[in-house]
């Protein structure tokens, strides 16, 4: 029965990673970011309560669901990029778009520990603010 459920899980996993063009260290360093910024998010609410996303600052369940449609949005633009790069017959298309996703959510994760009161220095503050 193991093998069984193994075996369908990691049949699953390889279909969904192909869809979006194998599982390598872009894609990998992409949902590590993803999960870490929702994580910080939700301490930024619930901990925190400095939420810019809620009038009061702590943490409401529609936020948080708006919040995971963002990140499978983010899913979807990866998934569209390596298809384009299918049809036109490249291999750059959707590593550029995990890259620029990447340096995303890197901003973002910056804002939540600026947020949690990690003091950033000066010019960080100012390329964010930018």
């Amino acid at each position: 029965m193991k093998r069984k459920i193994c075996s369908v899980l990691g049949a699953a996993g390889s279909a969904i990673a192909g869809f979006f063009g194998g599982w390598d260290t872009g894609l990998a360093t992409l949902l590590i970011f993803m999960v870490l910024d929702y994580g910080s998010g939700l301490l930024v609410a619930a901990v925190f309560h400095k939420s810019s996303k809620t009038e009061t600052g702590t943490l409401e369940s529609k936020t948080c669901w708006k919040g995971l449609c963002k990140k499978c949005m983010t899913l979807v633009f990866v998934l569209m990029a390596h298809r384009i790069d299918l049809v036109i017959g490249t291999n750059y298309i959707r590593d550029m778009v995990i890259i620029g996703f990447i340096i995303n959510e890197s901003i973002s994760l910056v804002e939540n520990a600026g947020l949690m009161g990690l003091p950033l220095p000066a010019a960080v503050n100012d390329a964010i603010d930018i």
